[in-house]
């Protein structure tokens, strides 16, 4: 998978990122989603590399990504660190202004990149995901059952990480199978991948870290920042399948968050990119190849 791209690791202030680059062309920023690596676009990375230069890391506490641990405010896994991580890397490669696209956590890390550095992304896709602050603030008992690791993984350590390291595969591939409404949307080596990292004691801390995070210190950041617009064109995909088009009116929802809106839904479940690689890429490569001026 991916082979024809370049494996690298940028050291930034705090800790190392693993990332492949490969393509031609203006500069796009990939990243991953809960409980996957940068893999997940693999499906679509080599049609994109076509026309981009494409940048794919795997985030702090994630794949091959350093792991810290935790600290008490969880600040060290607030998406406003895991930004800066993404903006060291892409301007240590040279890049200081770039396309970004975000799937699930990578999607939250996106957003809040997109407000904190707001000339740095000149556009800005997002998957599968409503508003951190909305989903959280509106949360009912439909929703809290169907998002359940929300609130497990949140858990104080080192319960969620105890119960997950006991059989971490089971728990990966429950979590990939019952996200997706696709047959058979993961590879195989996508999904070795995958177990692969999960197995690792310090990825299954990383990533409850950050949704601790998210419980906490980035709903600090966004409650100071409701005023503040994504000011980019957006592009917002999900999946007609599942928990967003239920519980959302996904374009609405994000009008309140962005100046520029547009999107649609995918004939899929959460994982656009393997799901629905085909609709996935084809709106992703238009989105970002029609010129835009700001």
């Amino acid at each position: 998978m991916l082979n024809n791209f370049q494996k690298l690791t940028i050291t930034t202030s705090e800790v190392k990122i693993n990332l492949i680059r490969g393509g031609k062309g203006y500069p796009i920023l990939l990243l991953h989603g809960y409980p996957q690596t940068h893999v997940m676009w693999h499906k679509i990375a080599p049609q994109l590399a076509e026309n981009f230069t494409v940048i794919i890391p795997d985030l702090r506490g994630y794949g091959d990504s350093d792991k810290p641990a935790g600290i008490a405010n969880h600040y060290n896994y607030s998406k406003r660190v895991l930004a800066q991580d993404q903006i060291e890397v892409m301007t240590q490669l040279g890049y200081e202004e770039f396309y970004l696209v975000g799937h699930d956590r990578g999607g939250r890390v996106a957003h809040r990149l997109t407000l904190d550095y707001p000339n740095k992304v000149k556009k800005l896709a997002l998957l599968d995901i409503a508003p951190t602050y909305q989903m959280y603030t509106e949360t009912d008992q439909e929703f809290a059952t169907a998002y359940y690791h929300w609130f497990f993984l949140i858990q104080p350590f080192p319960f969620p990480e105890t119960l997950i390291n006991h059989n971490s595969d089971f728990f990966l591939i429950h979590c990939l199978q019952s996200w997706s409404k696709n047959k058979s949307p993961f590879s195989s080596e996508a999904m070795e991948e995958y177990l692969r990292c999960f197995r690792d004691p310090q990825t299954v801390h990383g990533t409850c870290e950050d949704y601790r995070a998210s419980a906490t210190i980035d709903l600090e950041h966004d409650r100071k920042d409701m005023d503040k617009k994504i000011e980019c064109p957006l592009l917002i995909l999900w999946g007609n399948k599942g928990v967003i088009e239920k519980k959302y009116d996904v374009i609405e929802s994000w009008k309140k968050r962005a100046i520029n809106v547009q999107g649609q839904a995918l004939n899929c479940g959460h994982f656009l990119p393997e799901e629905s690689p085909e609709k996935t890429y084809q709106y992703i490569h238009d989105f970002f190849s029609i010129s835009t001026k700001r």
